[in-house]
């Protein structure tokens, strides 16, 4: 079992990071072995909808993101952890995502190739948004939940926490224990 963390907050040790890191012990203690990407540390420009990855599944765009979706393929969970910025996901993350498009073909069905690799996965999602009302993050939600129903993947779920200063959720007992149990679940569910 192996599962993977995605970080995409550009702000390393900061509040997404820690939840994530609660998540991977969880995997981690589940007996999974566990990896972490940290987006902002590498190059991975926004896609250019050329369609060149329709026809193979190989994106025309040379940068980190090949490496990542290599990644990808050998995990069975990814855990993605990402602040609010001005009411969406982080620039980093949106990038990643919207590269996925790589696994599909031109009618937006999974790849043959990477079919069988990709239909179950699981994807687990925390956030973390510096206002009291979590739920400033359910666009963020929605647009992983949505990606794993048209996809097929399954949904691990997500957590949603509120922290403004750095390293303010640290502190806060109960919503890392949910980010623990959410990469436990990602590491115990088939």
């Amino acid at each position: 079992m192996k599962i993977m963390g995605v970080l995409g907050s550009p702000r390393v040790g900061g509040n997404s990071a820690i939840l994530l890191e609660e998540a991977l012990a969880g995997a981690k203690d589940a007996g999974a072995k566990v990896e972490k990407i940290i987006l902002s540390q590498k190059k991975i420009s926004g896609c250019l909808d050329c369609t060149k990855c329709n026809e193979m599944g190989i994106c025309a765009i040379k940068d980190d993101m090949q490496e990542i979706q290599k990644k990808i393929l050998e995990s069975d969970a990814i855990i993605h952890s990402v602040p609010v910025y001005f009411w969406a996901m982080t620039s980093q993350m949106k990038a990643y995502l919207d590269r996925w498009c790589v696994f599909f073909d031109g009618q937006w069905q999974l790849h043959k190739a990477y079919a069988p690799k990709m239909k179950k996965k699981r994807i687990g999602l925390i956030t973390v948004c510096g206002d009291p009302d979590v739920s400033i993050a359910n666009p963020i939600i929605h647009s992983f939940k949505t990606t794993c129903d048209f996809a097929g993947l399954p949904w691990l779920g997500g957590v949603q926490a509120s922290a403004a200063t750095k390293g303010e959720i640290a502190n806060n007992k109960e919503i890392k224990k949910e980010a623990y149990n959410l990469g436990k679940k990602g590491a115990t569910i088939s």
